[in-house]
C-alpha cells in the first residue's frame, strides 16, 4: 500500500497535472455549500490582529471563506478555577473594530452589543452561509488547567456548562445576555497534552485519557441539550507515544464530529539535525530512532479504531528552519547550530516569506516534501505542490479533510488554501 501511495502522489505532481486533474464529485463542481464531501478547516488566531495585522476581514478579501468550511478561532482558555474562559476579551469582543478592517465596511458603534473579532466572524459568516465557526480551546501555552478542570465528575459538568454558556449561549462578561450567540456553532478541544508532557508547567496525570473520554461525553451531552447541530472536534498529536498516553481513541471519537490530527512539527530546530516539517509519506533516511511522517499518524489513528472519514490532516503554513547547517543530502539530515532566524520567532516563518526568500528549493515526490538551503540555512515547508500530493492522499485514503494551522501565514492569494480547495470539493 505504501508503494503504491507514493506512485500514485508522485505522479499528480510529476506529470504537470494541476490540482483540479484530480476527479472531485460531481456535485462539488456546483458553487459550494460548505456542507460538501471533505471539511477544509483553517485556524485563525486572535492575537493575529495585532503585530501581523491579519484581521478576520482578511479571510474574505484573500478569497479564503469562500473555499473553507471551518474556521477554528484561537483560543480560549480553561481557568484555575476549572471554568472556560476568554484568553484576550479585547481582541474577542471588545475591541471596536474601524471601518477599515470590517467584513461589511462598516465599523463598531459606540455602545453596541458586540465588538472585536467575534462580530466579525458574525459577519463574516452572513456573508459565506454554511461557514462554521469554532472555538478552540487550550493551545499550547492554554492547556495548563485542562487537568485538574475534568478530574472529576462535578468538574467536567462544570467545565463543560461554562464553555456552552460562554461560547456557545454567547453570555460574555461586561456585555448583554446572550450578545455572542450565534457566533460559535461548536467546540473545538486542543488540549496539548492528556497524559503526557507539553508546555512547561502544565498539570498531567496518568487518569487523563480516560477523563478525556469523559468530558468529551459530557459536553457533547450538554450541546446536544442546546442544539444537536453544534459540532464537536479536537486536535490529536502525531507521536504515537502521546497517542498511547492521552486518548482512549475509539472511544473518543465516538463523541467527535471530526477530528484533526497534528500533520507538522514532525521535526523542527529544537534538534540539532534538520528534517521535514511535515513530510507525508515515511523516508527511510531519515536518522531520528522515530520516523515521523502524516500517512504513518493517519495509520497509526486507523489502527486504534479511529473511523477515516473523522481525520482531518493538519497541514503547516508555516516552515521550520535550521541555521549553521553542514553535511546531509542538499541540506537535509545535516547537522545544525541552532534555529534559524524568523520573522516572529527563531526557527519558524510564515509561507508568506518562506516563498520568497532566497536559496535552492529541493523537493522529494517520494515522501512529499520540500526544503530550502543556501549552504547555511535549511527550511522545510509546505507549498502548493506539496498540498496537492496531501489533498490527493486525503482523497485516496477517504479521510475527512483538510485543517491548516494558521490562515495569517498564507500569503495574500491564499494559495495553499486554493490549492487545498481545488482537491478537496
Amino acid at each position: 500500500m505504501q508503494r503504491l501511495l507514493r506512485h500514485t502522489l508522485a505522479a499528480v505532481i510529476a506529470a504537470g497535472l494541476t490540482a483540479t486533474a484530480v476527479p472531485a464529485p460531481a456535485q462539488a463542481r456546483t458553487a459550494p455549500d460548505h456542507g460538501d464531501r471533505f471539511k477544509r478547516v483553517a485556524y485563525f488566531i486572535q492575537w493575529g490582529i495585532y503585530g501581523r495585522n491579519y484581521h478576520v476581514k482578511d479571510l474574505d478579501t484573500t478569497g479564503a471563506a469562500a473555499k473553507l468550511t471551518h474556521i477554528n478561532y484561537a483560543f480560549g482558555s480553561v481557568s484555575a478555577g476549572g471554568d472556560c474562559v476568554s484568553s484576550d476579551a479585547w481582541a474577542d469582543w471588545q475591541r471596536p473594530v474601524p471601518a477599515g478592517q470590517s467584513v461589511d465596511g462598516v465599523g463598531d458603534a459606540e455602545g453596541q452589543a458586540l465588538n472585536g473579532n467575534l462580530n466579525q466572524l458574525k459577519k463574516l459568516k452572513a456573508k459565506h452561509p454554511g461557514l462554521k465557526a469554532l472555538i478552540s480551546l487550550g493551545g499550547w501555552s492554554g492547556s495548563k488547567y485542562f487537568s485538574d478542570a475534568v478530574l472529576t465528575p462535578e468538574g467536567r459538568v462544570k467545565l463543560a456548562a461554562s464553555c456552552v454558556d460562554l461560547w456557545l449561549k454567547g453570555n460574555l462578561p461586561g456585555t448583554a445576555p446572550g450578545a455572542g450567540a450565534g457566533v460559535f456553532d461548536g467546540i473545538d478541544l486542543d488540549w496539548e497534552w492528556p497524559g503526557s508532557s507539553g508546555n512547561e508547567g502544565n498539570v498531567i496525570r496518568p487518569e487523563d485519557k480516560q477523563n478525556f473520554t469523559l468530558f468529551t461525553a459530557e459536553l457533547r451531552r450538554q450541546m446536544n441539550e442546546l442544539d444537536r447541530r453544534s459540532e464537536l472536534t479536537a486536535y490529536l498529536p502525531a507521536a504515537a507515544a502521546k497517542i498511547d498516553a492521552g486518548f482512549e481513541v475509539r472511544d473518543v471519537f465516538k463523541h467527535l464530529t471530526f477530528a484533526t490530527v497534528q500533520g507538522y512539527d514532525l521535526h523542527g530546530p529544537w534538534e540539532n539535525v534538520t528534517g521535514h516539517n511535515g513530510n507525508l509519506l515515511t523516508d527511510r533516511r531519515d536518522p531520528s530512532p522515530v520516523k515521523y511522517s502524516v500517512d504513518q499518524t493517519v495509520r497509526d489513528y486507523l489502527s486504534r479504531g479511529a473511523p477515516a472519514r473523522k481525520i482531518v490532516v493538519g497541514i503547516p503554513a508555516y516552515g521550520q528552519g535550521w541555521t549553521g547547517v553542514t553535511g546531509g543530502r542538499n541540506g537535509l539530515y545535516g547537522t545544525a547550530t541552532g534555529p534559524a532566524p524568523g520573522t516572529w520567532a527563531a526557527g519558524s516563518d510564515d509561507y508568506k516569506n518562506l516563498v520568497n526568500k532566497p536559496g535552492k528549493r529541493y523537493r522529494d515526490l517520494r515522501t512529499g516534501s520540500n526544503w530550502i538551503y543556501d549552504g547555511n540555512e535549511f527550511w522545510s515547508y509546505d507549498d502548493p505542490a506539496t498540498v496537492v500530493q496531501k489533498a490527493a492522499y486525503i482523497r485516496l485514503k477517504g479521510l475527512g479533510g483538510s485543517m491548516m494551522w494558521s490562515i495569517d501565514q498564507d500569503d495574500a492569494k491564499a494559495s495553499l488554501t486554493s490549492a487545498l480547495y481545488s482537491v478537496l470539493r
